[in-house]
């Protein structure tokens, strides 16, 4: 009788040691829960409508009684001829959002951790934070205003200085280095707030050490501050990466609409769907679309991913 108890031993352990868990920390799982709630709920749940992509859905029989169409959904994107070029325009802009972001956020992080007057301190960390609170309807609102071709500010700088006039809505060439400059006055604010956290957990010591052996501060950030914040980069990177095939339709689409002029600079994957949709409303088809889109998000993080923990397993996400 003990010996064949005794395999079960660790098992009934490991679940009583499960429950004392939970009878301790009770209070903490029931506050985890609504969380955990929110992700099932709007993260996991709706992964069951990949299905619509290989079915010819309709209303009548819903999303699991449609008919199945294997892949013809796909050729919706394949057809059109401009998978491969919409595809490459969001890789590039979503690329160019993350290294300009990316520098631009640590940059101000530190800025902000060596400012030494408490109040300039918060009123500099508050104006930078705000215009993530700014919509972007409201922002397209701001770049017309300040880019209106009779009475923009930024046309009567530049008539100022002799130049000709810039009218953004007939000159497609402006929009990505526009689009990222927009992306980056957005969205540094909010995303250097990780890194300044970063940099308060540094040790102290270390700044001791190297101002006795008479490092300047220039020397300080880059041989003390830039490297500790390395791993930090490195994950919040990854996570970027994450999404680098899906654009921020939100911002392309108030920023340029439906202006057949600019879209040949400045069209997407999200943006092209969402206007195909519009003439065709055949949601198997947009499942397809952004299936696709997934996909190409999952093998890219994995591959980068793979890439940084061959080079520094420490920093890689799993």
């Amino acid at each position: 009788m003990k010996k064949n108890s005794l395999p079960n031993a660790p098992v009934m352990l490991r679940r009583q040691s499960f429950l004392d868990t939970v009878r301790k920390n009770w209070l903490l799982l029931i506050m985890l829960l609504p969380a955990v709630l929110y992700v099932v709920v709007f993260n996991y749940l709706p992964m069951s409508g990949i299905i619509l992509s290989f079915k010819q859905f309709n209303y009548r029989d819903g999303i699991f009684g449609s008919p199945w169409n294997g892949l013809d959904n796909f050729r919706f994107l394949i057809l059109s001829g401009k998978l491969s070029a919409l595809t490459r325009a969001t890789l590039l802009y979503n690329f160019g959002f993350i290294v300009v972001n990316t520098i631009l956020e640590v940059a101000v992080a530190v800025f902000i951790n060596e400012i030494s007057c408490k109040w300039f301190k918060k009123c500099f960390q508050s104006f930078i934070f705000l215009p993530y609170f700014i919509s972007w309807v409201v922002a397209a609102a701001i770049v017309q205003a300040l880019f209106s071709y009779e009475y923009g500010v930024i046309n009567k700088l530049i008539e100022l200085f002799g130049a000709k006039r810039l009218n953004i809505n007939t000159t497609a060439s402006v929009w990505p280095t526009l689009l990222i400059v927009l992306n980056a006055w957005k969205m540094v604010g909010y995303g250097s707030v990780v890194y300044l956290s970063a940099i308060t957990g540094i040790d102290p010591g270390l700044y001791e050490a190297a101002e006795l052996d008479g490092a300047n501060k220039w020397q300080q950030i880059f041989h003390i501050t830039v490297p500790s914040l390395l791993s930090t980069i490195i994950i919040m990177t990854l996570l970027a990466v994450g999404r680098i095939f899906r654009g921020d339709f939100g911002m392309f689409y108030q920023l340029i609409g439906n202006n057949g002029v600019l879209l040949r600079k400045t069209d997407i994957l999200d943006t092209y769907i969402y206007r195909s949709m519009l003439g065709n409303s055949q949601l198997g088809m947009t499942a397809a679309a952004g299936f696709y889109q997934s996909v190409l998000c999952f093998v890219t993080i994995m591959v980068v991913n793979a890439l940084v923990k061959w080079i520094e397993p420490d920093y890689s996400l799993f």
